[in-house]
């Protein structure tokens, strides 16, 4: 039986309005993020929203991370994407550790082809990142004070 929850109605809404080769990547995405929540249990539970139209993740408690945004566009059918907050240091963080296996979107995201493999361990890592950025940002001030 799967942990993953069913998606809020508006949610739901999102993602059928994606074609279902971007659907699936997306959902099997979904899914990840809720097993990486649930492994780890300093994230917690999650909140899943919309934000700019697009399914979002983010713990339901503040300051334990940042939100994990799937996205998709009908300008750029080919491709989808994970993204963060810009204003966060993750992708350079994931460019730092990753740049040999994910192409990066500015300082927003993870694009991914259609088509692609995804790196699903390289994945599960920038996402339990960013679902325990600000937890992480902590740690890091303490040890270098």
């Amino acid at each position: 039986m799967s942990s993953t929850p069913v998606s809020p109605p508006a949610v739901a809404d999102a993602f059928a309005r994606i074609p279902t080769p971007v659907r699936r990547n997306m959902q099997h995405v979904r899914e990840r993020i809720f097993a990486i929540a649930a492994a780890n249990p300093q994230i917690g539970a999650l909140t899943e929203t919309l934000k700019w139209g697009e399914p979002s993740y983010l713990p339901a408690r503040p300051r334990i991370g940042t939100t994990v945004r799937l996205g998709y566009s009908s300008k750029r059918p080919e491709q989808w994407g994970v993204f963060v907050s810009c204003q966060t240091t993750l992708i350079d963080s994931y460019r730092g550790l990753f740049a040999d296996e994910l192409r990066f979107d500015g300082n927003r995201g993870i694009l991914f082809g259609v088509d692609d493999n995804i790196p699903q361990d390289t994945l599960d890592a920038c996402i339990e990142m960013a679902l325990t950025y600000h937890l992480s940002k902590r740690l890091r001030q303490r040890e270098a004070g």
